[in-house]
């Protein structure tokens, strides 16, 4: 984001809008988002007892359905997507969530099931679950910051947090192109 575009984000958070993104300023997008999330959250916390009881095992594909998403606008390296593999219980939410999304974002899906552990590390991910999804990879990648280089608009974010999904770069301060359904 420019200065210019995180003066307006602090602003719209009610934080001094002085352009420097620190923790006053994250711990604001924090809050809000959080205060967005159902009060009863649907979702799993994020230890692997509580993700394995709630969503089975990572990588068991019978827990999977195809969503269709035809119509939505999604594409995938710039080809229009049907379809998106996910697990069944986050797939109407899912949906709820992309019909609120921009064409902008939309446009540039880059996956949600993919049987891997997380970057850099020996757990599953929650994509291997198909319970986290990724939008314009490119522009938000897991080492870029949000918003101080990143460009994940947070109204993409809010849009998550409104089905209770918790949003990367606001949470972690990179990776603002991943969504997970967890708390």
């Amino acid at each position: 984001m420019t200065q210019k575009q995180i003066i307006e984000l602090q602003t719209y958070l009610k934080v001094n809008p002085d352009g420097f993104w620190g923790p006053k300023s994250i711990e604001a997008a924090q809050v809000h988002l959080r205060r967005l999330m159902p009060s009863n959250n649907p979702w799993p916390r994020t230890d692997e007892a509580s993700l394995t009881a709630f969503y089975g095992q990572a990588g068991d594909e019978s827990k999977l359905t195809n969503l269709d998403v035809a119509g939505l606008g999604l594409k995938y390296a710039g080809k229009s997507v049907k379809t998106v593999r996910c697990h069944y219980k986050v797939a109407e939410s899912l949906k709820r969530v992309l019909a609120k999304l921009p064409v902008e974002i939309l446009s540039k899906y880059d996956g949600c099931y993919n049987n891997r552990p997380m970057r850099g590390g020996s757990r599953p991910s929650l994509h291997a679950r198909g319970a986290a999804v990724d939008f314009d990879a490119g522009n938000n990648g897991n080492r870029v910051s949000w918003p101080l280089t990143a460009t994940m608009p947070f109204a993409v974010m809010e849009a998550f947090a409104r089905e209770g999904w918790l949003a990367a770069g606001a949470f972690w301060s990179r990776d603002a192109m991943h969504f997970q359904a967890t708390q």
